[in-house]
């Protein structure tokens, strides 16, 4: 396993918030900020970013809902998920981009961080990250089944990064218009390059849920990384 731990994030209003930090064996590599889904930086995430610090990377996965409860961590029953979804529901969604911005600055402060920084998001953290590459925070950002990017499409001309978005054919959450209406929004823009999986639901990178799909997790992942180590280096 990678050498992990939690830091601390100074936030743009002079607080401070919890990250979970994942070094590669090497010790040093370009750096990612990991946005979790709904439920929290969960095993899951801090999973995920395990696997990216196993391939390189520096790993920072900010925790989300800090200015509602810090640390939430929650699994994927029944009432878990009603939580998430209130944690969701409640987000200050202008102070959460600050607070990636932020990350993102206390990650290239980072020794180990050595070159570019870029952000790859899940679910509502595939908006954060789609958000966050509008700031100028981050080199790249992959978005993966990113609910509502549809809806900040005025967001699309101030991005000046290479953009990858991962969508799901039959995603429950994100319809095929959405999807077409963000293919759009990029139509002139040589940086942004879109997979649609066959045949999978919202959410089929996630192995502790029900629509884990092993074929399009790993296709997205090896996507992904091959896009990361020709844009980051």
């Amino acid at each position: 396993m990678p050498a992990a731990t939690h830091i601390t994030i100074p936030s743009h209003d002079g607080q401070s918030f919890d990250g979970y930090l994942a070094l590669p064996p090497k010790g040093t590599g370009p750096g990612l900020i990991l946005i979790q889904e709904i439920w929290g930086v969960n095993e899951h995430i801090r999973s995920v970013a395990d696997q990216y610090a196993l391939d390189g990377y520096v790993v920072l996965a900010p925790d989300i809902f800090w200015r509602q409860k810090p640390g939430v961590d929650l699994q994927y029953t029944e009432a878990d998920t009603k939580l998430a979804y209130q944690y969701m529901t409640n987000l200050d969604f202008p102070n959460t981009v600050l607070d990636l911005q932020a990350a993102a600055q206390t990650l290239r402060g980072r020794a180990e961080v050595s070159g570019k920084v870029a952000s790859v998001g899940y679910c509502m953290g595939g908006r954060l990250s789609y958000a966050l590459a509008a700031t100028g925070a981050v080199d790249g950002a992959v978005c993966f089944y990113g609910g509502g990017i549809q809806n900040n499409l005025g967001l699309a001309p101030a991005i000046a990064v290479p953009m990858l978005f991962h969508y799901a054919e039959l995603d429950d959450h994100i319809p095929p218009t959405a999807v077409a209406a963000v293919q759009a929004a990029f139509a002139g823009n040589p940086q942004a390059q879109f997979h649609v999986y066959p045949g999978v639901g919202h959410g089929f990178n996630c192995w502790g849920r029900p629509m884990y799909n092993q074929r399009a997790a790993a296709l997205a992942r090896g996507r992904t990384l091959q896009w990361l180590a020709e844009k980051l280096g």
